[in-house]
Order: C-alpha cells, then structure tokens, then sequence
C-alpha cells in the first residue's frame, strides 16, 4: 500500500503521460517529409540518372566527327546514283551475288550434257592506254583512257566425276580475253600442276578456234560488258554496306 501511493505521487508530480499516449505524441513529433516534397526528390534521383546516362554514351569529338562524315557519305552515295538492285540472269546463265564477297557465280548448261560454271571477281586491276583523237578532252593532261579489269574462271564440265575444261579469262570492259587453257583432272591434285602454255603462243588457227568454243557458250565480248556495268553496281553497293558497318562499330 505504502508503495502504491508513493508511485501515483510520483506520477502526479512529474505528470507523465500514459505510455500509449507518449509512443502516439513522439510520431507525432517528428518531421515526416510531405507527399510533395517527395516527388520532388524523386524526380531529383532521376534527373541526375538521366544525366549520367547521358554522359556515359556521349561521344568524343574525334568519334563524333567520324561520325558525321560517315553518314553524309551514305547518304550521298545512296541518293546520288543509289545502287539498282542486281539481275539474277544474263542471257542463258543464271547470276548469284555473294554480299560482302568480292566474287559473283554464273551458271548455265549448253545441249543439256555440259554445266558452265563461270565465277568472276570483282575489279582487280586496270592498265592505262593512249586516248584515241575522237576521246581527246584539252582538260585531261594524262591522254590517258583507264581500262579496268576483271578476272574470270570459266569451268566446263560433262558431269560430277568427270574431268573439267578450264579457262582463265580477263574481262575489259568491251571485249574479253583468253589468258589459259587447262584440265582439271578429277580427283587428282597435284601439288604443281603443269597448267598449259600461256594462249598467245598457241598457233592461230587454235586459238580462234578455242575463241569459237567460248562463243558458242555464250562467254563473249557482251558477257564481258555485262560484267562490268554488274561490278560497277556491286562495288557501289558493297561500299555503302561497308560504310553503315563501320559506323555501327563506332556507335555502339
């Protein structure tokens, strides 16, 4: 009894409130930030993330000017003189591109027993010659007329297991030239083959007659300006792609 009383005095002297009241006035005390003020720390956070993103994928001015330089060359190649879309037959031979090869295939079969395989790279190399009277130009100093040129391989088969006619070929821009003919022997290779003389020392008459063979397979001089409007496009074409490669590499 005696400590009872002295505890309800001592409460009545320090006048302390209930322990529920107390724990309700102390939440009540502290300074909660406001639904406002949180929004704006919100959109504080994510200003700043968005400026440091930002900044991680900014560019240095050496990147920047490749660049800019990279795309007004596709966008100059592309709508001045864009490249056409290449055919897929010529005449008797179906074409086949290789995108991103320097190569083309040509097929087509002569009296349904011989495949005429035909694989063609694209320029590589050119010769200059003197300019005729008719070409002279008072603005061109050289005097010179470049003359691109083309490769050929030009496969003649009679079936799967059977020996090939081949013939190495230059194409120029308006006729076409036999540069070898040789036989690859069918499953034998050998380490150095001897591959035939060199054409221009055949006789004459075998050589038009060799000529003749071609012809009649439709490898000829139009074949041969086929492939250089075809290579003009392709080069054109392949330069772009290669263009938007390298600046995809630097953008990324």
């Amino acid at each position: 009894m005696i400590m009872a009383r002295f505890i309800r005095a001592v409460q009545r002297t320090l006048r302390l409130p209930p322990l529920q009241h107390s724990s309700k006035t102390l939440i009540h005390g502290l300074q909660l930030p406001s639904l406002q003020s949180h929004n704006a720390t919100s959109k504080f956070i994510f200003q700043t993330r968005s400026y440091q993103n930002s900044f991680e994928i900014l560019k240095s001015p050496f990147e920047s000017n490749v660049l800019r330089i990279l795309r007004n060359e596709i966008e100059y190649l592309t709508e001045d003189g864009p490249p056409n879309q290449p055919p897929g037959i010529f005449n008797s031979f179906t074409v086949e591109d290789h995108p991103g090869q320097q190569w083309v295939t040509l097929r087509s079969k002569f009296r349904e027993k011989e495949d005429i395989k035909i694989d063609v790279t694209m320029f590589d190399g050119c010769i200059f010659i003197p300019k005729l009277d008719d070409d002279f130009n008072e603005n061109d100093i050289t005097g010179q007329e470049l003359r691109p040129h083309i490769s050929l391989l030009v496969d003649i088969s009679k079936g799967e297991d059977c020996d090939m006619l081949e013939f190495v070929c230059s194409a120029w821009p308006d006729s076409l030239e036999i540069q070898k003919v040789f036989i690859y022997r069918h499953g034998r290779l050998l380490p150095r083959p001897w591959l035939g003389p060199g054409f221009k020392s055949l006789d004459g008459k075998l050589q038009n007659a060799l000529r003749e063979f071609l012809e009649e397979r439709g490898v000829n001089d139009e074949l041969s300006v086929f492939l250089h409007e075809y290579m003009m496009n392709k080069d054109r074409t392949e330069l772009i792609q290669w263009l938007r490669n390298v600046k995809s590499f630097v953008e990324k």
